[in-house]
């Protein structure tokens, strides 16, 4: 028999690790010194102890190396285990892929202009939200266009909804579509509430959005398209796509516009 530390230098483990998974039930010794408490082990026990470690490698828990080891489970069910561990690292695969086309982006951003940018974009899924609102026309989707426009669609929101006993439960949100007449915009300005029909406003459902890359743009929103174009380049930097236009969700609105805070949610599809 071999004593703990000779089986741990030929099993190339700590004696720690063959504690532990004599601990977790995984390898126990094939007998403990019932005076000493000494683990010896037979050399035998090496076959069983390089099938953990080979599992391990692979990614499974201790709990699914036992229940491979000992529960006898069959080549088809072990050809599931092994398929599903691949899909797992596989999506972290691409998910590191992903990350890692992030940080070149940002190199390159850093290369170009000789400073770190300021703008930190997050992609994040966008949940669903009931939006009571009020819609106007504005001739462009410059800032000069809609700033006339959506101002006062949200102060009349606002009234009518104090008016009508309701209550925002959430910031803000304004969202924009084409319009029929060629180069007019859709403003469609709206709060959240919880309730369903309110007088002289429309609730609409807004659907979640699966993916948008978001950037926080501080300061009035007509100085916003410095902010609306580094978006724009981090989204194709990165190979996203984008979908629509962007929301714009204000976070912050004091009676200064310099100190606004504003959320801007581009929808994309992925990379």
């Amino acid at each position: 028999m071999l004593t703990i530390g000779d089986f741990a230098r030929h099993g190339r483990v700590s004696v720690r690790m063959l504690r532990h998974y004599d601990a977790v039930g995984l390898l126990r010794p094939a007998r403990v010194d019932p005076s000493s408490g000494y683990r010896y082990y037979e050399a035998a026990q090496l076959a069983r102890l390089n099938r953990v470690i080979a599992l391990k490698d692979l990614g499974f828990t201790l709990e699914q190396v036992r229940s491979i080891l000992d529960e006898d489970i069959g080549t088809d069910e072990l050809r599931g285990m092994l398929r599903l561990r691949r899909a797992e690292l596989e999506s972290a695969a691409a998910e590191a892929a992903a990350r890692l086309a992030r940080v070149e982006a940002r190199l390159r951003s850093i290369e170009s202009e000789g400073t770190m940018p300021t703008e930190d974009v997050v992609v994040t899924s966008l949940p669903p939200v009931r939006l009571a609102e009020l819609t106007g026309i504005a001739g462009g989707f410059e800032p000069r266009d809609i700033g006339p426009v959506v101002g006062p669609l949200f102060a009349e929101v606002c009234r009518r909804l104090a008016a009508g006993g309701g209550t925002p439960v959430g910031p803000a949100l304004a969202r924009y579509e084409d319009a029929p007449e060629p180069g007019a915009i859709i403003v469609r300005a709206g709060v959240p509430v919880c309730g369903g029909d309110l007088p002289g406003l429309r609730v609409t459902d807004l659907p979640g959005v699966p993916l948008a890359a978001t950037v926080i743009h501080r300061g009035s929103m007509d100085g916003v398209l410095p902010t609306a174009h580094a978006l724009a380049r981090w989204i194709e930097a990165n190979g996203y796509r984008p979908v629509g236009y962007a929301r714009e969700v204000s976070l912050d609105c004091p009676d200064d516009p310099a100190g606004w805070v504003t959320e801007l949610q581009q929808p994309v599809t992925g990379a």
